[in-house]
């Protein structure tokens, strides 16, 4: 298939997600293939929780959101201006997706099939039914893409590069089992926000955004704060007030308890509001419901340690003070050309021919 052809399929795809929201799923009669699939996607978003306790409904519609504003004709157009590909790319490259949220892989998924290359797909237990569903209808735009498309049950084989995504530990797997094929491993990533107190109400509820969408499980949310000496929490949690109800979610609740006790029980000097934990650390990694925190004097100090630390930091929020940073509220809602722990995975790809 032409490169021109496979991105129509995903045009089309993108008009048929943006048919859904939390707040409403409107039929649309210019998008194609809806008699099969529309009521059908309605059912299986309903049917999401019940396969993953972390997919509510409000986090799986945000997530079929976000990939119909990406997936347009202009923001497609302008994520592959940047590349050339040869139009007789046909390997077949292994993905080996993650769970944590919905749809986590599916960049990969679209970088493949994108670039020309036929997609082995290894899924998470966890996320296994929405990517399979957004590929049937794919196939019912172009039958052609079902020859480029294959979800392996068992054990990847056949293939001639993979890009694979998991923790430390099974990075490790990964780097020795895929250690004779190009390879991209991604790791343990978090996120972290630079403040300075002078913070507008509107954006610490925008860094709400960045701590509690999909229940902190992503590596683009905010588990760490970096906060100026002698900062004052009042504002920042009067800001994210807004987000209270978070609590009554039963999961969210339990890790809350939990993390809580095992917190208090070391005797760790907490602050807290009832639905979040504040605990000064200097990892990277906060559990579920709680946010690290550390205080720092001198910005370009800071400055110096993140660079250091990049390994380990998928995207850091602040209000300018940094180079690159992003907006508070926009690290869960990234373009088709931020890239994954800032490796080009179309210039991987490209590079196999």
């Amino acid at each position: 298939m032409l490169q021109i052809e496979i991105k129509n399929c995903f045009i089309e795809l993108g008009k048929f997600l943006s048919q859904y929201s939390l707040e409403k799923n409107e039929k649309k009669s210019d998008v194609k293939n809806n008699a099969l699939y529309f009521d059908e996607f309605v059912t299986l978003i309903e049917l999401s929780q019940s396969h993953n306790g972390w997919f509510t409904p409000e986090q799986v519609y945000f997530s079929i959101t976000s990939w119909a504003e990406a997936l347009t004709e202009e923001n497609l157009n302008k994520w592959l201006s940047n590349y050339t590909f040869k139009e007789n790319s046909n390997k077949n490259i292994g993905i080996i997706l993650a769970g944590n949220i919905p749809l986590v892989g599916f960049h990969d998924f679209l970088s493949v099939l994108i670039s020309g290359n036929n997609v082995l797909v290894k899924t998470s237990s966890n996320d296994q039914h929405l990517i399979k569903f957004l590929a049937n209808y794919l196939i019912s735009i172009d039958k052609r893409l079902e020859e480029k498309t294959t979800f392996v049950e068992g054990k990847l084989e056949n293939f001639d590069a993979v890009i694979a995504t998991g923790s430390n530990n099974t990075s490790r797997y990964f780097e020795y089992y895929f250690k004779k094929k190009p390879s991209i491993i991604r790791k343990n990533r978090n996120s972290v926000a630079v403040l300075n107190g002078k913070e507008t109400t509107e954006e610490l509820e925008n860094l709400g955004e960045d701590i509690f969408r999909y229940f902190g499980l992503g590596c683009r949310n905010v588990s760490k704060l970096f906060v100026p000496k002698g900062y004052d929490f009042k504002h920042f949690f009067e800001s994210i007030f807004k987000y209270k109800d978070v609590i009554f979610y039963d999961r969210y609740a339990n890790n809350y308890d939990y993390n809580k006790a095992v917190f208090l029980m070391s005797l760790y000097k907490l602050l807290d509001n009832e639905f979040l934990t504040l605990k000064e650390d200097t990892s990277y990694s906060s559990p579920i419901s709680s946010v690290f925190y550390e205080f720092y004097e001198d910005i370009n100090d800071l400055k110096t340690r993140l660079e250091n630390d990049s390994n380990q930091i998928q995207c850091v929020v602040s209000n300018n003070l940094l180079e690159n940073s992003i907006e508070f509220g926009q690290t869960q809602k990234p373009h088709l050309w931020d890239y994954a722990d800032n490796v080009d995975t179309l210039d991987f790809l490209n590079s196999l021919n």
